[in-house]
């Protein structure tokens, strides 16, 4: 079992995790536009 150990492509990971945080922050910021101009708009 131990000799079946892959290492792990921590370049990749920190591409993926890179990417996740990008779009988390995007998204929330995007989300918060969203919210603001409904609520200039609609009031």
């Amino acid at each position: 079992m131990a000799e079946d150990h892959v290492e792990m492509d921590y370049r990749e990971h920190e591409r993926t995790y890179d990417g996740f945080i990008s779009l988390s922050k995007y998204g929330t910021i995007a989300v918060i536009a969203i919210l603001v101009l409904m609520a200039i708009f609609l009031l």
